[in-house]
């Protein structure tokens, strides 16, 4: 009775293995396809809100509006970055010696928590980043804080 639960549980070990192997896969690419998902939407969302004003290379307008290529801005922090959608910024920036002085305007009435990830994923990824991803979990986290 024992050498045959051996052999049964020997026989299993190899299937329990495949099956552990094929999930960690599955959810890598589930992963993967979300932050591609993410970011396709992202793209949309920075058509039709961003790019009259960061162009759409991300580089900006010399004087007005900032680029969003490797700055800081874009690629610190995430609430900081966040609450920059949400509440629009009104400070002149200085980049690379080069003053910027348009005020952007406060996109927490227009836009989702999700469309803001998805947007803010897509810059962080974009223009020659390479950050992390936003998660709209995140950006309703800065807003329950904002108000």
């Amino acid at each position: 009775m024992l050498k045959k639960i051996i052999f049964l549980v020997l026989l299993l070990i190899p299937f329990a293995l495949l099956i552990s192997s094929t999930q960690k896969n599955t959810s890598k690419k589930i992963a993967g396809n979300n932050l591609q998902q993410s970011k396709m939407a992202g793209e949309k969302v920075f058509k039709k809100y961003c790019v009259t004003c960061h162009m759409a290379d991300g580089g900006g307008v010399p004087r007005l509006n900032p680029p969003l290529i490797q700055t800081s801005y874009v690629l610190g922090d995430k609430e900081e970055l966040i609450k920059i959608i949400l509440n629009g910024f009104d400070k002149n920036v200085e980049i690379e010696g080069e003053t910027f002085t348009n005020k952007m305007p406060q996109l927490k009435t227009i836009l989702k928590d999700q469309q803001i990830a998805d947007v803010l994923t897509y810059i962080r990824s974009s223009f020659g980043n390479k950050a992390s991803a936003v998660t709209a979990a995140e950006v309703k986290a800065v807003r329950s804080k904002n108000k």
